[in-house]
């Protein structure tokens, strides 16, 4: 009996054992390949001669490919709505690093990415419709589900679909999974790990829970921990580098955004000819045109999420449209809104509401999804940027705005948060407002008469717009990744 009751306990052991010997087996099998600096080159001449044809045109394509110089650019969103994180890659492969660019393929990236032998884009699979849900009842129940399918589809991205990096950069927010998996990734793949912070994950999270909800405390102790797991650091701004420092104890690096070359000022020609074929704009060229009277068009882009209270803007254009009733000098305006995100729908009601209720007269509101190419020619032909950004934590700042200063275009932005002194002279090139009162008598001013503060914020901008993308990485993001001394 004791016998037979051994035995049958042995085998149990047995087949654990061996069942966990299994496991392990297959893990190491399966382990991803780790970065060697010594095979982060191109082919030799003898062993480019043993590539077969397609090897080596992959290799005649990457022929500028510079050694040791390998990185990972991750963001776990749309790839072509971070403008951001394909200027890094741009800048890498500037340089001729090779660039793994990982993240979803769901809108227009931009023309230079697709075009470069350097960059290659590993899109990430999309969750499933039933995880994508805003619900902020079923929030608890598919997060976590969401986490997890992100979790498996940027592991396999990271170890599997791409090269062993050098470094892998990674864009924070979003934090979770992204920080866990892409720290697991570079431990296996002897890669170090290098976030640039936009934002903070458990803010933005705060927004939609509240600040005192459980799983944004969770949030925000997970973001702590993998912030000191990461070997460098870059900042949107200085104010967040200070809480980095001051919360976490890390030093980043502030790595300002600023224009890529696309965004630039053009010609009244230039100008004139692309709102004629612009669709949106096409029926009121003419009038934005006029010599006598002109309309002005304003420009504000939004990802229509709660962090930009579109309502702000439309309670701003009917004071404005009343106003204007009464008021001859005051031009019409032809406010256009791109981009896309959750409460579109619920603002496009909004504005149909007002136009039914005549409230918005003289303001003639539509909105537009454009090419990269597009969208920078429609804010080098507006006459005002309007940034909704109200910002989670305080400390980072919105891309828009740059891209805006790129073109020469002054801005109008809500100012009420610590970092917007970084990027807003008042009164020099934008002017800041705290409500929707004060940014319609800001719209007011500029466009009573010709004698107004506008012309100096015009010029400002335009002074503004010389600052590029480029020398800002090159001064800070080519030292980290050492292209530069």
């Amino acid at each position: 009996m004791f016998d037979e009751g051994f035995s049958h306990a042995f085998e149990v052991v047995l087949f654990i054992a061996v069942l966990i010997s299994s496991l392990f087996s297959l893990f190491l099998f399966t382990l991803p390949a780790q970065y060697d600096p010594y095979k982060d080159r191109t082919p030799t001449i003898s062993e480019y001669d043993n590539l077969n044809p397609i090897e080596k045109k992959k290799t005649d394509d990457e022929k500028e490919w510079r050694p040791g110089k390998t990185t990972q650019v991750v963001v776990l969103g749309d790839i072509g709505r971070s403008p951001r994180m394909q200027y890094h890659a741009l800048s890498i492969a500037k340089h001729r690093g090779r660039v793994f660019l990982v993240g979803y393929q769901e809108s227009e990236v931009h023309p230079d990415i697709l075009s470069d032998p350097l960059i290659h884009i590993v899109p990430l699979t999309p969750a499933p419709a039933f995880l994508r849900s805003s619900s902020k009842l079923l929030f608890p129940i598919v997060a976590p589900l969401k986490a997890l399918w992100q979790a498996q589809s940027l592991y396999r991205a990271l170890c599997y679909r791409s090269a062993p990096a050098r470094w892998m950069l990674v864009q924070n927010p979003p934090s979770i999974p992204t920080l866990a998996i892409a720290k697991t990734c570079c431990v296996l793949r002897n890669t170090e790990l290098v976030i640039d912070w936009h934002n903070f994950g458990y803010s933005i999270l705060g927004l939609k829970l509240g600040t005192s909800h459980p799983l944004v405390k969770i949030s925000a102790l997970y973001e702590d921990i993998c912030a000191r797991l990461a070997d460098n650091h870059f900042t949107v701004t200085n104010a967040m580098a200070r809480v980095l420092k001051k919360s976490y104890g890390i030093t980043a690096q502030t790595l300002h955004d600023r224009p890529a070359a696309m965004f630039r000022p053009i010609s009244q020609q230039a100008r004139a000819k692309f709102l004629s074929r612009l669709p949106e704009t096409a029926q009121y060229a003419q009038n934005l045109s006029s010599a006598k009277n002109p309309w002005k068009l304003i420009m504000s882009s939004t990802s229509w999420t709660p962090d930009e209270d579109f309502s702000v803007l439309l309670d701003a254009l009917c004071d404005y449209s009343a106003q204007a009733t009464s008021r001859a000098n005051l031009p019409k305006l032809l406010a256009i809104i791109t981009g896309k995100g959750p409460l579109k729908e619920h603002y496009l009601s909004k504005v149909k509401a007002l136009n039914q209720e005549k409230k918005l007269l003289n303001v003639i509101v539509t909105t537009a999804w454009l090419t990269p190419e597009d969208y920078a020619l429609l804010l080098a032909s507006a006459d005002l940027g309007v940034s909704l950004h109200t910002s989670s934590s305080g400390v980072d700042l919105p891309m828009k705005v740059v891209d805006m200063f790129g073109a020469g275009l002054p801005v109008l932005g809500w100012s009420k948060f610590e970092a917007w002194p970084e990027l807003v002279k008042e009164d020099q090139n934008g002017k800041g407002f705290g409500s929707a009162g004060e940014l319609s008598k800001q719209l007011t001013d500029l466009f009573a008469d010709k004698k107004s503060l506008y012309p100096i914020l015009k010029s400002g901008a335009m002074h503004e717009s010389e600052n590029r993308w480029d020398d800002e990485w090159d001064r800070v993001g080519g030292k980290m990744f050492k292209y530069t001394r």
